[in-house]
């Protein structure tokens, strides 16, 4: 699988590219990309990788009984991708947690397709209270069920990606919001976000990169948020704000394309 300079994973935090722990729960999903998925070059969009993501976190969290008090809600997602899957590809995706922490936990998804396509996932969930949307503790019927897999590894929510440049901000352009956008917590759901890179990113002929995507803060019904976007040789940067001087940052997102010479 690929492996992009400069945004190697924490080996505290996760297992290396591709291994699945040698003890505890993992769990295989399989996913068809379908016509939906796709864009006209055919290839699996984003938003479509991190719905697949969705489906098997909740596949797993459905087939572990957890107690429904207990919601996740999403705060990062780094996707390393060594060959898109494509229009029509059988997916197998196996999904294990790799790291905990007192009221978050982390989810590292591996997965490849029939034709070749092959992608790494590591996600960071926060544990929140179903009443209250407040962050919950995670409690020993968490690490009975998770702990094994993720073998004492202590998962980090530290968000590191940054605000844009005041000028990529005043170049900001509306992107309106649909009340199909919305998830049952009400706020714009994690895939709607990977939509708005789509949006702002062209990718096309690129069979690799690196993906990473922050929440800042959750966007809710009302919210009126603005797109910006930057390019920087091989790098690029995708940012919702709040309108105004200067608007809060709401997602960022960072693409990392292979280098031209590669």
């Amino acid at each position: 699988m690929t492996t992009h300079p400069g945004y190697a994973a924490d080996a505290q935090s996760t297992h290396r590219d591709g291994e699945l722990p040698e003890r505890g729960r993992v769990v295989e999903s399989l996913r068809k990309v379908r016509m939906s998925d796709v864009g006209a070059d055919r290839r699996a969009r984003l938003d479509s990788l991190a719905r697949y993501l969705h489906d098997v976190a909740e596949d797993d969290a459905a087939g572990a009984t957890l107690p429904s008090t207990i919601g996740w809600v999403l705060r990062s997602t780094r996707i390393d991708i060594g060959r898109f899957p494509s229009l029509g590809e059988e997916l197998t995706l196996r999904t294990f947690c790799s790291a905990t922490a007192s009221r978050w936990a982390e989810r590292t998804t591996v997965a490849h397709g029939s034709e070749g396509a092959q992608f790494r996932a590591v996600s960071i969930w926060v544990a929140v209270d179903t009443e209250t949307g407040a962050p919950a503790r995670l409690g020993d019927w968490f690490f009975s069920i998770y702990g094994p897999s993720a073998s004492g590894r202590h998962a980090s929510a530290r968000l590191a990606l940054s605000a844009p440049d005041p000028m990529v901000a005043r170049a900001a352009r509306p992107w309106p919001l649909r009340r199909s956008d919305f998830d049952a917590w009400g706020h714009v759901n994690n895939a709607i976000a990977w939509a708005a890179v789509e949006d702002s990113v062209d990718v096309r002929g690129v069979d690799s990169l690196l993906a990473l995507l922050e929440h800042h803060a959750p966007i809710d019904p009302g919210a009126k948020p603005l797109l910006a976007a930057e390019r920087k040789d091989n790098e690029w940067s995708v940012w919702l704000l709040e309108p105004g001087e200067p608007g809060q940052v709401l997602m960022v997102s960072k693409i990392v394309l292979p280098p031209a010479n590669a």
